[in-house]
């Protein structure tokens, strides 16, 4: 795929993003230098000036008003129907800053055998590397993330999901996944295995997505060579998201394993978010007890999930 006659689609889902959207907005130019593109923006029925916003400073992109707030899933989805022809579609937060160069560089990663995902590494806005990578679900995970912490298990393939080894973050390598906010890829790919699953509403799409591409022969392939930053939210500190965040993991492992399988695998978070709990992390202590309740492991999720969590958490 010369990047030199690729058309990108760029695909931003935005949700009350008007303060993000002016500076996601000017690194699009250079962070696609060198290649033909379009934007396309699903935004999500924001209360704030997120679709003004995006016309002015983006006239000619593309804009598609959901609605509704339907999830990130489904807004990728949107805008990906209404997008022009497209060799790639590249997926972006609005708190994502490309640098100069990094598409023509994932791009020509596009390019290589088997590979159906791009994605590059990423720094957050103090410039510390940000460890995207990640290993394929699986019980042990959960037990060593809740024995040793997230970072020191996942300086060990066998006991971490999130890879935090640093040296793996310096060449170029094959993960099994990897966190949604920056994502190349190829039309081949979207035909194959999208659209992405809107069932999970926010967390565990993107991992859906890479696992379902993998299972097609299409790796996920992550490069150095390839920069952008990412502000980041706020899952692990808001008590409603860090929630549905867990709930996915579990819904997702359902979906791909047995159910003797998947039960070790709800017990094993259960330990984890109640030990958190132990410890006074208020989103571990919902997120247990959203695991304990046979209603909220079977509801479909959406903003009412989030909005419940997080007004209980604040004491309403």
């Amino acid at each position: 795929m010369d990047s030199t006659l690729a058309t990108v689609a760029v695909v931003v889902v935005t949700y009350n993003s008007a303060r993000l959207v002016p500076d996601l907005i000017a690194s699009l130019g250079p962070g696609l230098e060198g290649v033909d593109w379009h934007l396309t923006v699903a935004d999500n029925a924001s209360a704030d000036d997120s679709v003004s916003a995006v016309r002015r400073l983006a006239p000619e992109a593309t804009v598609v008003e959901m609605g509704r707030n339907a999830g990130y899933a489904a807004g990728i989805n949107a805008a990906v129907a209404k997008a022009g022809p497209f060799d790639a579609v590249l997926v972006l937060n609005p708190d994502v800053r490309l640098t100069p160069g990094c598409v023509r560089t994932l791009l020509g990663v596009l390019r290589t055998a088997g590979t159906g995902v791009a994605v590059p590494l990423l720094v957050d806005g103090d410039g510390r590397l940000i460890h995207t990578m990640r290993r394929e679900p699986a019980t042990r995970r959960v037990l060593g993330d809740a024995l040793l912490g997230a970072v020191r298990a996942g300086r060990y393939p066998v006991l971490g999901e999130m890879v935090t080894d640093e040296r793996r973050y310096t060449a170029e390598t094959v993960t099994d996944w990897a966190e949604g906010s920056t994502v190349l890829f190829s039309a081949e790919c979207w035909q194959r295995c999208g659209p992405w699953d809107e069932s999970y509403f926010l967390y565990s799409e993107e991992t859906d997505f890479a696992l379902r591409a993998r299972d097609a022969g299409l790796v996920t392939r992550f490069t150095p060579a390839a920069r952008a930053v990412h502000l980041e939210g706020d899952s692990k500190v808001s008590p409603g998201l860090w929630t549905l965040l867990t709930l996915n993991k579990v819904r997702l492992y359902r979906r791909r394993h047995n159910a003797v399988a998947a039960a070790g695998f709800w017990a094993a978070l259960l330990l984890r978010e109640a030990s958190r709990a132990a410890l006074g992390k208020e989103p571990s202590r919902r997120a247990a007890r959203a695991l304990l309740s046979p209603a909220r492991m079977r509801e479909t999720p959406g903003p009412h999930t989030v909005q419940r969590d997080n007004r209980v958490s604040a004491g309403a």
